[in-house]
């Protein structure tokens, strides 16, 4: 699989404080430059950026079905290596956060097998962590 080079993500925040407890705190990322109105973090390698917004009222997103669970649409996140999702999902459980949809693996024994997991931030936005054993081989997988 080729180096990948870093994505950039604006999303809608109500509060920069909750934001970087979550971000910041609870998932790991590191904070760059910020402002009054805004903070950059170290998504993973990523750029991400919130942004507060008067309006960011979290508004249930639309779902789509995964595996009889309701997965939000839209959603971001990332595909870790398997023992980084494994020591995330660990954390997140031990810290009592309210997955979306819990830590589990779909499509085992199939190609494309992978573990994933959604849960939304302080603001509503939603996310997925997902990792794979062979992300080359398994990512693009049909």
């Amino acid at each position: 699989m080729p180096e990948l080079t870093p994505f950039h993500l604006a999303i809608p925040v109500r509060d920069l404080a909750a934001a970087r407890a979550f971000y910041g705190e609870l998932l790991g990322c590191a904070e760059g430059r910020s402002a009054a109105d805004w903070v950059d973090f170290d998504f993973f390698g990523h750029q991400l950026v919130c942004h507060a917004v008067a309006n960011a009222d979290g508004d249930r997103p639309a779902h789509s079905p995964v595996d009889g669970h309701d997965g939000p649409v839209p959603h971001f996140g990332m595909v870790l290596e398997m023992p980084d999702w494994e020591a995330l999902a660990a954390r997140l459980k031990h810290a009592g956060v309210a997955f979306v949809i819990e830590p589990y693996v779909r499509f085992r024994g199939q190609a494309g097998e992978q573990a994933t997991m959604f849960l939304t931030d302080p603001s509503g936005n939603a996310l997925e962590f997902k990792a794979f054993r062979d992300i080359a081989g398994q990512l693009f997988a049909r």
